[in-house]
């Protein structure tokens, strides 16, 4: 049952959410393409991130340098820098030019980037491939978004369930991708990065084909000028509820930050004899990591379900709040198990389960804030891919601090280092929650109704 309702989730988008809107609400294919190819286009992003993380791991066993933490976390962040620079720019474009021709960008930016880390043992190489993988990001997720943001665009209920399947679907590609990159790296080594763009022309051909030229809104340059629409752009920015928001979500991106690099590079390096009383530090095979993120991905996606269905009878702010406390228990459980070496095993057993029911609990926080923003984008419905390219803007910057806070936290503390500057960012987190929730039924009043126009098709 558990794995029916993950399928329907990561495949489809319920009807409610296709009818919303235009001639594209109408029909579910070009819906249920955009999922699918978010879907392929994320699994690829985390196959190639986490078999880079191997590859440094050992990267002087195949004629590179000796990498240290802090190479990893800069590696790291200048992804999420090509991220955060990019997706203002590509959400603007899309919204001019179609979020569809926008869409195809990021797979043959991920394409391109792969072929050229599978050839290199050159760490500024990799260092620039990186920002081509960021590229890939920027233009795709704010038009995708956009995308949904339209689609959903008369139905509240549908876009909070659309937005945390987006979610989802994301955290689903990205595991699917981080597990299938211990055996693919395992058997094939650097040569893999060439079979992951396999994937990046998988995503390409599903947006291509999938997401018809008629299945969007018109370019927002046909209706209004440049000069105005960069002015709303400006002014939605300094909204209070983005604010407010803000801060929250990049601590939130910076704690998992931390974990989608430097935590695996901790696990699978060469242990390091200044943290040998660290039993989870170093010496772990990628296959190992790999079936450790597929347990942890079920624990989450079950925590997505049960959230996404409770955005109706709980505000959003609530489910963030508990999110972060689950975060906590996360991070308190995990930091006591790292020294729970000779500890009896009913007892590690009761740790192992407190960190499931955290992350469990977690899992509510991401999509509830994405809910919030695509609320605030209501209010400007010809640059919905440009309120909605704020997604990676906050991702990227709790992705670069987490990047770069890890490495620190690592060279000099190990993992218990990278748990206790978790348990920080996640209090800073906390701070702002509370004037947030002051503001959220702002946001609630900012709902625009379609033109006829966009109702009909006639736009």
């Amino acid at each position: 049952m558990a794995l029916a309702n993950l399928l329907r989730v990561v495949l489809l988008l319920p009807g409610r959410a296709a009818r919303g809107a235009r001639g594209v609400a109408t029909g579910r294919r070009p819906l249920t393409a955009v999922v699918l190819g978010t879907l392929t286009l994320r699994m690829a992003t985390g196959v190639t991130g986490t078999m880079l993380t191997y590859y440094l791991g050992h990267f002087d066993r195949h004629g590179g340098i000796h990498v240290q933490p802090w190479h990893v976390g800069v590696i790291g962040a200048l992804f999420y820098v090509s991220e955060l620079v990019g997706s203002p720019f590509f959400g603007i474009v899309s919204d001019r030019i179609g979020h569809r021709l926008v869409m195809l960008i990021g797979p043959a930016f991920g394409a391109v980037a792969v072929a050229i880390t599978a050839a290199t043992v050159s760490l500024p190489v990799i260092g620039l491939t990186r920002l081509l993988e960021g590229g890939s990001t920027a233009a795709s997720v704010p038009s995708i978004l956009g995308f949904i943001a339209f689609a959903t665009a008369t139905d509240e209920l549908a876009r909070g369930r659309a937005v945390a399947r987006f979610e989802a679907t994301t955290l689903a590609g990205l595991l699917l991708g981080m597990v299938l990159a211990g055996p693919l790296f395992q058997m094939f080594g650097p040569p893999a990065f060439l079979l992951n763009a396999l994937l990046y022309l998988l995503s390409f051909a599903i947006f291509r084909f999938g997401v018809r030229k008629d299945a969007e809104p018109a370019p927002a340059a046909a209706a209004h000028d440049r000069r105005e629409g960069l002015w709303r752009y400006a002014r939605i920015l300094r909204s209070r509820q983005v604010w407010l928001l803000a801060p929250t979500w990049i601590a939130v991106n910076a704690t998992l930050g931390l974990y989608t690099s430097q935590t695996l590079f901790q696990l699978v390096r060469a242990p390091d004899p200044r943290f040998a009383d660290q039993q989870l530090m170093g010496g772990f095979s990628p296959l190992a990591v790999s079936l450790g993120l597929g347990v942890g991905g079920i624990l989450f996606f079950a925590g997505l379900l049960y959230w996404g269905g409770r955005f109706k009878n709980l505000r959003r702010t609530t489910i963030i709040f508990r999110g972060i406390g689950g975060g906590f228990a996360l991070l308190a459980t995990g930091l006591a198990i790292n020294h729970a070496g000779a500890a009896p095993p009913p007892v590690t057993a009761a740790l192992v389960a407190g960190a499931g029911a955290g992350l469990f609990v977690l899992a509510g926080a991401t999509p509830a804030a994405l809910g919030l923003l695509a609320d605030v984008s209501e209010a400007y419905p010809d640059d919905r891919g440009a309120i909605m390219g704020l997604y990676s803007v906050f991702l990227g910057l709790g992705q670069i601090t987490g990047s770069l806070v890890g490495g620190v936290a690592g060279q000099n503390a190990g993992l218990d280092g990278i748990f206790i500057a978790s348990l920080a960012l996640l209090g800073i987190a906390l701070v702002p929650l509370g004037h947030l929730r002051g503001y959220e039924h702002e946001v609630g009043r900012t709902v625009v109704t379609p033109t006829s126009a966009e109702v009909t098709g006639d736009a």
